[in-house]
């Protein structure tokens, strides 16, 4: 089956639709769903990479799911942070066992083969770049010789430059229309942006494989009134800088950090083009939603060089000022 789309509302929209009629129902370990096989998935325009719905509009836990893996850990308190619910996904309390960044950048952090694949590919298409052999392996046979509580979901990435435009091809063994391919989108098309920006090429199409694309029962309700939901018109998220993205990204992760632990951060010193200064703020203004400070989210909005997050920052924003008005906020010492 071939479900091409524009954006990603435009995808979601005919995924569900064909879900919501899908006869094929299954019983999988994490619940009951109905399912769709062998599903090949396109977005023609990567950089309309976030719904604009109030029901899918997760900017917020998609950014830092993403840098999770650029970080190059799997360390659980890290991930929980944005995604509360990968705080059930781990072997041992401590990191997840199908955590994406030490598989993409150093394998043998948890037993396995010690590559950096991302670089390798680099390097691979700056030699060749017709080569068809630009693979990155996520999923590893050991993943089901033991028991774990979460395995990678993601099988490859494969990357070819083709009329100076790098498209991506992402095959996913089984994939949550609802709750996961959302967040699967957003980081992986920013993986592909990063790439492109590396391999100084224009992006291309997005495609994603899929063996299992499902929607569990519990989520058709959610889905169904998706379905209702109107959203804006698609805006597509502002293009990353043309020049090297790897020493701006090591800033905002260093910057991540210390906003998740509570540290004070000056962005004004920072030397970031305004197009992750802007990440950064989106950091900042999510530590203030955990903390109920509607005021400052809404300073930091101000200081946003563009105007397309303003509707995931404002719903932040009243979220914030309703459990401030009966809830006592934690208190951090943030900026």
């Amino acid at each position: 089956m071939y479900i091409p789309a524009d954006t990603l509302d435009d995808l979601l929209r005919r995924i569900f639709e064909k879900l919501l009629r899908s006869k094929n129902h299954i019983n999988p370990t994490r619940g009951p769903a109905r399912e769709l096989t062998g599903v090949l998935l396109k977005i023609t325009h990567p950089r309309a990479r976030l719904s604009r719905t109030e029901k899918k509009g997760r900017l917020f836990s998609a950014l830092g799911e993403l840098l999770w893996y650029l970080a190059k850990t799997n360390d659980v308190r890290f991930v929980s942070y944005y995604v509360g619910r990968y705080k059930k996904e781990t072997d041992d309390g401590k990191t997840i066992w199908g955590g994406y960044g030490p598989r993409l950048f150093d394998m043998k952090r948890i037993g396995l083969k010690g590559i950096d694949q991302l670089a390798n590919v680099v390097e691979l298409l700056k030699r060749n770049p017709d080569s068809r052999r630009a693979v990155v392996q996520l999923f590893d046979a050991s993943d089901i010789a033991k028991k774990h509580t979460d395995i990678p979901c993601t099988c490859t990435l494969q990357f070819m430059i083709r009329r100076q435009r790098l498209h991506m091809l992402t095959n996913m063994r089984s994939n949550d229309a609802f709750i996961g391919l959302p967040h699967d989108i957003f980081a992986f098309t920013m993986l592909q942006e990063i790439m492109a920006r590396e391999l100084h090429v224009e992006m291309g199409a997005y495609k994603q494989t899929v063996g299992s694309l499902h929607l569990y029962d519990q989520d058709r309700a959610s889905a169904m009134q998706y379905l209702k939901e109107g959203w804006q018109e698609t805006v597509f998220m502002p293009e990353m800088p043309v020049v090297e993205p790897w020493p701006s990204i090591k800033v905002l992760l260093r910057a991540e950090s210390l906003i998740r632990r509570g540290k004070s951060i000056n962005i004004r010193r920072m030397k970031l083009h305004r197009y992750w200064k802007d990440l950064v703020r989106l950091l900042q203004i999510y530590a203030h939603f955990k903390n109920n400070d509607g005021k400052k989210i809404g300073q930091l909005k101000r200081g946003m060089s563009v105007r397309i997050y303003d509707p995931y920052i404002e719903q932040k924003k009243r979220i914030a000022n309703r459990r401030a008005a009966t809830v006592e906020p934690i208190q951090q010492p943030l900026l």
